[in-house]
């Protein structure tokens, strides 16, 4: 297991190193040590919970051309690896599952999915998510800010995906709601600081924006 663990680490980092949307492998193995931690402390199953955080951005629309498409070369990946087969289908069930997807993501089950999930939404708070934001606005031709643009509260996949909204709006849209989606005792107590230095962020950001002093 150690061994399949080490070739999808090298796997992983060979097709995300230059990745430019905040989806790198240097995010994966953030998530991954996230998640390792996490296990830890909840007793999920290490090698489960280690090879959905390693895979899981292979099959998001965000990295992939289609999700299809990502989620057969982690099939085939996982194949190769002579994984065995209820492994396998635990695996690919984290990946379809704990995408936020505008809110619109399905519900997750068992207990390394709740730990993987946590830790790919810590990612997405603090110093590291608020950088990240930017990034990911950047790469999708999406402003620092639009004060014209309402924020949206419910929204289908599509909507979120590609419909109008700034690196500021996405604060609003997703980051802020996820401290109160953690699963697990140790997420949220994980989420409360990354959670703090949004808000902290967001209130400087906008005295500089406003030019108040």
């Amino acid at each position: 297991m150690k061994e399949q663990i080490e070739v999808t680490n090298q796997y992983v980092r060979s097709l995300l190193l230059n990745e430019r949307t905040g989806h790198d492998w240097y995010h994966i193995e953030r998530v991954t040590k996230l998640a390792h931690y996490i296990a830890e402390r909840e007793g999920a199953n290490l090698f489960i919970v280690k090879m959905a955080a390693l895979l899981h951005d292979l099959a998001d629309d965000k990295v992939a051309s289609d999700e299809e498409s990502g989620l057969k070369q982690v099939e085939d990946w996982l194949k190769s690896q002579e994984i065995p087969f209820e492994d396998q289908q635990k695996i690919l069930s984290i990946i379809t599952t704990i995408s936020f997807k505008g809110g619109n993501g399905l519900p997750v089950e068992s207990l390394e999915a709740k730990v993987v999930q946590d830790a790919d939404r810590l990612d997405a708070l603090g110093a590291i998510g608020i950088a990240r934001t930017f990034v990911y606005a950047g790469a999708k031709g999406d402003p620092m800010y639009d004060p014209t643009i309402d924020v949206r509260d419910k929204m289908t996949k599509e909507e979120y995906r590609h419909g109008k909204s700034s690196a500021i709006h996405h604060f609003y849209e997703k980051l802020l709601k996820l401290r109160g989606l953690m699963n697990t005792k140790t997420g949220k107590q994980l989420a409360d600081e990354r959670h703090e230095q949004l808000e902290q962020f967001l209130k400087t950001f906008f005295q500089e924006w406003d030019v108040k002093f």
